[in-house]
């Protein structure tokens, strides 16, 4: 069986330093897509980049939580939406916050705003996913992706969705990510077969070095069929620093996907790398 591997950077419009560190990986083919954070400040400048750039796939990253104290975003849509906020006004800080507060109708009102905002700059989105896994329902309280799903196949765009759960999940996450996949296969929304998520727990998280090695050693073991691995690429700077307290992390990610020697290490293991719209025609959409 072949080997598809989407690399998609999340939080594309988050920051300039965000945006700029994506602008530079979409044009080496560090990476092959992206989703824009329209609840934030320079998803303006990531949108216009995107509709300059019809060559590349880059979609809209569902955004419902707010995770950093000293910057925060409010929801899109003009609508009150105040399921949707906490006591601050702005987005839920975490998932379960977010789960336990959120009504459906807010949840299907702001997915349709974010999606409308960024195609309101004549940009047409080329898939959807989710910041955090907010909408997901991991934290067993509610799960809002048949209203995703939903719009999905009103829209014609492809979901990041894996057709099974992670590896070691407990049985009831199994279950649930099995039934979710079979509704969205049902409703003709293209989905992955798996969500390669890279973790930060050992000495990777202790040098560049330490990551890149850890990084292309993983590479050797991507499964079979249509996987994505994510990734949230910046350049450094006094904003990013003051933002997140684990800024390198996404500094060495750039880092790392811009170096050519990445994708060449890839594609000699015999991965095809491939984006979303690739994604639409290869599950016959």
């Amino acid at each position: 069986m072949e080997r598809y591997l989407i690399i998609n950077a999340d939080d594309f419009g988050m920051c300039h330093a965000a945006n700029a560190a994506t602008f530079d990986l979409l044009e080496k083919g560090g990476i092959t897509s992206a989703t824009i954070m329209t609840p934030c400040g320079w998803a303006p400048e990531a949108i216009l980049y995107a509709k300059e750039h019809p060559e590349f796939a880059i979609g809209v990253h569902l955004t419902f939580t707010s995770e950093w104290k000293k910057y925060r975003w409010r929801p899109v849509s003009n609508a009150p939406c105040l399921s949707l906020r906490d006591k601050d006004g702005y987005m839920h800080f975490h998932c379960d916050g977010f789960e336990a507060n959120a009504q459906e109708s807010e949840v299907e009102a702001e997915i349709r705003a974010q999606i409308e905002f960024a195609r309101g700059f004549g940009f047409e989105p080329s898939h959807l996913d989710n910041h955090m896994g907010s909408i997901y329902g991991l934290e067993g309280i509610h799960c809002f992706l048949p209203t995703v799903f939903k719009i999905c196949a009103e829209y014609g765009y492809p979901f990041r969705m894996p057709g099974e759960a992670y590896k070691g999940a407990p049985e009831d996450k199994r279950k649930h990510f099995a039934d979710m996949a079979d509704l969205a296969r049902s409703l003709g929304v293209p989905i992955l077969d798996h969500l390669w998520e890279h973790s930060w727990n050992g000495p990777q998280s202790q040098s560049y070095e330490s990551f890149r090695d850890y990084m292309l050693e993983r590479f050797k073991s991507c499964p079979d069929g249509i996987v994505e691995t994510y990734i949230h690429p910046s350049l450094e700077c006094d904003e990013l620093k003051n933002t997140s307290s684990v800024w390198h992390r996404r500094v060495w990610e750039h880092r790392l996907f811009a170096d050519p020697a990445t994708r060449k290490h890839i594609e000699s293991l015999g991965i095809k790398l491939i984006n979303y719209r690739d994604l639409a025609k290869l599950r016959g959409k």
